[in-house]
């Protein structure tokens, strides 16, 4: 009997990430987007234009080889996923429509929903999912790569079932897959001779809600809504158009929003600018966590931080609440000190207690380690206000329990390279997305593993990642993951301080919006700006 994944509510989003690519940009096309604008409202969509500011343009028109904020937000709204994000983390779905596993984990399946097709009037089928996945894996695109490491083939048992062979069961594959792979039509990207070199800049193709019609470097990307799209109530768009507009900051977003200018901004906003926006009787504001967590790591490659003794008292140093009333204005929530965040309720453990502040605990901790006038670096990017702001706070708070700690503002590139050389005694940083314990935590807390920062080298905590990531339901990767957690936060091989809540603006004059957890889906996913409207 297989594991099977029920068909949930009607929703669309397409999610790609990144790897460094640079695409040739369009002209204009021939003829303003006025005319195609009327087209569809005479056709029944009659939603009138979203402008959305970001403050970065387009890099990479490729879905699979996208790496800005501004690249996923323009090809989700044409790539399909197939699987989003439900209110809780849950992945459900979207082109598909249930999935599974054979009883040995070593076969999978998805099955796909019927009535899609591409805007040129292909149909969407198992075929473009095969020749996605497969193009992902020969030519190495993107971190999708390094998602599918026990893939090994799929074959199209019909136009909506593809059936997935695997190396070794992976509880996380289809997850992995089903959500962070856009789906490109072969049809159009099989006519180069390498995908990952596909500029796709110009005569766009789209499976969304909507598809690329005009391109104005540095000022602005339109898309108009498509014919038709069986994800969206009434099967097409609301809008009949959106229009990504590019400003320098978000200072001069607001300022369009609050002129009409804009009608949303894309990007979340700091928690000063957050504060001051949620006070607008013409604004309306949404919050939604982070996919991710801010942490700071202590090298166990250099004692004393080798001992647990030591991780612990600077565990005990901090006052968290008060970094996230002060720092983050509220906008963020504990995780409990544990690497299962609120933000997947289908995993958090309800035992999990943040770590107290306690500067006597610390030195009484210090004490038995036979550890006096501890002296420590901070390595932190100089250039997130969050982080320079809490790191202050940080030093401060322990030097309450008698550590000293030096704080080393970094320029991005160096911070980067220092962390990367694990050259530090104290990294101060921030996951933006860890969606997928049951793979995620291998990059974490595997001795080889890619963002191991800290130096994590604990059998018990391999045999659970091991116990875990074969596991093909969330009931049985549930406890390994928990058990795994508690010995994160026993050990402080990860000091999660907080996850925090993105607030996003918009123009009251709209409604419809859909957010999703995490910076990058916010409230620009493709159900939402699919379900758009004007508010009267």
């Amino acid at each position: 009997m297989s594991t099977t994944r029920a068909l949930g509510r009607r929703v669309a989003l397409g999610a790609a990430l990144a790897l460094t690519l640079a695409a040739c940009v369009p002209s204009e096309p021939d003829g303003g987007s006025d005319d195609a604008s009327d087209d569809a409202s005479d056709a029944g969509g009659g939603g009138g234009e979203l402008s959305i500011g970001t403050t970065a343009d387009v890099v990479n028109f490729n879905p699979l080889v996208g790496n800005s904020r501004t690249d996923t937000w323009v090809t989700n709204l044409m790539y399909p996923a197939m699987m989003t994000l439900d209110d809780e983390g849950a992945k459900v779905p979207a082109l598909a429509t249930e999935w599974g596993y054979g009883d040995d984990g070593l076969t999978a399946w998805i099955e796909l929903r019927d009535d899609m097709e591409w805007s040129d009037g292909e149909p969407l089928t198992a075929e473009d999912v095969i020749f996605t996945i497969d193009a992902i894996k020969a030519e190495q695109l993107g971190t999708v790569a390094g998602m599918i490491g026990a893939y090994e083939s799929a074959t199209a048992a019909s136009d909506t079932r593809i059936e997935f062979t695997l190396s070794r069961p992976d509880g996380a594959f289809l997850n992995s897959i089903g959500f962070w792979m856009p789906i490109v039509p072969e049809h159009v990207f099989g006519q180069a001779p390498a995908v990952g070199d596909f500029a796709n800049d110009s005569d766009w193709v789209s499976a969304g809600p909507f598809v690329l019609t005009q391109v104005e470097r540095g000022q602005r990307y339109v898309l108009e809504a498509v014919d038709s799209y069986p994800l969206a109530d009434g099967g097409r768009a609301a809008l009949d158009r959106v229009v990504f507009r590019v400003y320098p900051d978000v200072n001069t977003e607001v300022l369009a929003l609050r002129s009409g200018e804009i009608d949303l901004i894309g990007n979340a906003l700091p928690p000063s600018v957050a504060r001051d926006v949620s006070g607008d009787d013409e604004l309306q504001t949404f919050s939604v966590p982070s996919l991710g967590w801010a942490h700071m790591q202590y090298n166990m490659r250099r004692p004393p931080l080798d001992q647990v003794e030591v991780r612990q008292a600077l565990a005990h140093a901090v006052d968290y609440e008060a970094i996230r009333q002060v720092v983050l204005g509220g906008n963020a929530v504990s995780s409990n000190s544990s690497v299962l965040t609120p933000t997947f309720s289908q995993w958090v453990d309800d035992t999990a207690e943040e770590y107290a502040y306690d500067p006597d605990l610390s030195r009484d901790l210090l004490a038995q380690a036979g550890v006096e006038g501890l002296e420590l670096e901070m390595i932190y990017d100089a250039g997130d206000p969050n982080i320079s702001s809490w790191a202050e706070l940080v030093r401060d708070q322990a030097a309450e329990a008698g550590i000293t700690i030096t704080l080393s503002g970094l320029e991005r590139n160096t911070y980067l390279a220092r962390t990367n050389e694990r050259d530090f005694d104290i990294y101060a940083g921030s996951w933006a997305i860890i969606d997928e314990p049951q793979s995620n935590f291998n990059l974490l807390f595997a001795p080889e593993g890619f963002i191991n920062y800290a130096g994590v080298n604990d059998p018990e905590i391999d045999r659970l990642l091991v116990e875990s990531s074969s596991a093909l339901t969330v009931e049985d990767a549930r406890g390994p993951l928990q058990e795994l957690a508690r010995i994160v936060t026993d050990q402080v091989y990860d000091n999660v301080m907080y996850v925090e809540q993105f607030t996003f603006a918009a123009s009251n004059e709209w409604t419809g919006f859909q957010p999703k957890p995490s910076e990058l889906l916010s409230v620009v996913n493709p159900q939402s700006l699919a379900s758009v409207r004007a508010a009267d």
